[in-house]
């Protein structure tokens, strides 16, 4: 069963829009635990619906893509499908591709 915390996380990540990322940390400030970086990331990893849940717009603060459930490289290949610029060092630039949650 899932926690109140990784529902309201799952349920930001769907405001998300194709073609733009997000942070860890970012995130964790959209559900009003600015403190709680692990535990939104926690809540990202145990994700249950990786179609409808976009889960791979997360990534590093640093721009560096980060981990996903169906591995890196699928990660990478779903964000360059939705437009997304990743550089030959799997950094993405923030400026460009960063969501801002309202």
């Amino acid at each position: 069963m899932a926690t109140d915390l990784q529902k309201q996380v799952w349920e930001k990540l769907t405001e998300i829009p194709k073609g733009q990322v997000t942070t860890y940390a970012l995130l964790a400030h959209a559900v009003g635990k600015s403190k709680a970086v692990r535990g939104v990331a926690s809540a990202v990893g145990k994700n249950p619906d990786l179609v409808t849940v976009p889960c791979h717009r997360v990534i590093r603060s640093d721009g560096s893509v980060g981990e996903y459930a169906g591995g890196q490289q699928e990660k990478i290949r779903l964000l360059r499908k939705e437009g997304v610029t990743i550089s030959d060092s799997n950094k993405i630039e923030l400026r460009r591709h960063v969501f801002a949650f309202k």
